[in-house]
């Protein structure tokens, strides 16, 4: 569907969007409930959606459950969508390949984890030293990130949104000091994607462990650090009662678009209207999916620092010798792969031209207006 029949279409839709996660009178049991809608009796199509998060995970896997309540509610139970977390009904890994193949129609996850079929789609995941969440929204939506990553994901029978982003992440858990880029050398790291293979280039190893080892991987001194996600998640994890050092910042994963994925086929054989529905409920989940993250990181931040954990940032001599590696990883990469140079060469251009904007706006906001100055509530 092109960008003139979503908007004709979907505008009753991005009124919904518009209110708040859970709006007043929003009760999940009703809209979960076909008898709770006046509107005259539809048949109600129900496709699968699999996730690569475990069941019930916070805002990951429950944002999925969210997004498929919606969609229920918005179509007047038209479109009832069955959301499986990593497991339950197919391995993790193994969503966009049941996605790709029409067994089921939908899929929640990461690029990233597609790099062994796509090496180019851990672009619209995240790239270290990259573009935070905001930016990857706008080159995505509005800087022509979008229809590479559809042309990426066609000869797949694969529709791909963006639906979430991590926001910056933290640098990961250490129990060893990290002074010197020499202190990174042959420690075992839990890291994925292109931050992997940068830590190797620096003299780590790279390792690659599901979430539901990690607590234990760290504890038995399998691994020597590990990074996750951010002190919401972190923290639940358990990580601060094994871990000394919670290093920042996450250099590898400034920003991580999270993406649902749609079987082809299946979307065109739906109607306009549960088209658009189905669009403008994953664009609330993108909206969704960073404002939770954002707002239970800030709460669980200060958990953290009341543990015994130390918080710690990397030295500037480490970050930019990460940022050499991370150059050298992604020159070998696009060098040797035509479509991650044509994707990288747009993810790059705007990087630039967005980043130069920045230095006007975020950027001397951030040093400057909020460093230290706080103004009382008449100035405001």
């Amino acid at each position: 569907m092109n960008r003139k029949d979503f908007i004709r279409t979907g505008a009753a839709g991005l009124a919904a969007m518009a209110t708040s996660c859970r709006p007043p009178g929003w009760n999940e049991q009703k809209a979960n409930s076909p008898q709770s809608f006046s509107a005259e009796n539809h048949s109600t199509i129900e496709w699968t959606m699999v996730t690569t998060w475990p069941p019930n995970f916070p805002v990951l896997h429950e944002g999925c459950q969210l997004f498929a309540d919606r969609v229920f509610q918005m179509s007047a139970g038209r479109l009832k969508i069955n959301v499986y977390g990593g497991g339950e009904l197919v391995p993790p890994l193994e969503a966009f390949d049941n996605v790709s193949s029409g067994t089921v129609e939908m899929a929640n996850g990461a690029g990233y984890y597609w790099a062994g079929k796509m090496k180019a789609a851990q672009f619209f995941a995240s790239v270290p030293f990259g573009m935070n969440a905001q930016q990857m929204n706008a080159w995505i939506t509005r800087g022509g990130g979008q229809e590479l990553w559809n042309a990426l994901y066609e000869p797949y029978g694969v529709i791909p949104f963006p639906s979430g982003n991590t926001g910056v992440q933290m640098g990961g858990w250490f129990n060893k000091e990290i002074n010197t880029v020499q202190d990174l050398q042959g420690l075992k790291i839990r890291m994925p994607g292109l931050g992997g293979k940068v830590i190797s280039a620096a003299g780590a190893t790279a390792m690659n462990i599901s979430g539901q080892e990690l607590y234990t991987s760290l504890e038995r001194g399998i691994i020597d650090a590990t990074e996750w996600i951010g002190p919401y998640h972190d923290y639940l994890m358990g990580f601060h009662k094994i871990a000394k050092y919670y290093y920042y910042p996450g250099w590898h994963e400034p920003g991580t678009v999270l993406e649902t994925i749609i079987n082809k086929s299946a979307y065109e054989r739906l109607p306009a209207d549960l088209q658009a529905i189905l669009t403008t409920a994953i664009y609330w989940q993108n909206v969704y999916t960073i404002s939770e993250f954002e707002t239970m990181n800030s709460v669980y931040m200060d958990k953290i620092l009341e543990s015994n954990a130390e918080l710690r940032q990397f030295p500037a001599e480490v970050i930019e010798v990460l940022r050499s590696m991370t150059h050298e990883v992604v020159q070998e990469l696009i060098e040797s792969d035509a479509e991650c140079r044509k994707i990288y060469d747009s993810f790059s251009s705007f990087r630039d031209r967005i980043s130069s904007w920045s230095q006007y706006s975020e950027h001397i906001y951030q040093s400057t207006l909020m460093k230290g100055q706080e103004l009382p509530i008449n100035d405001l």
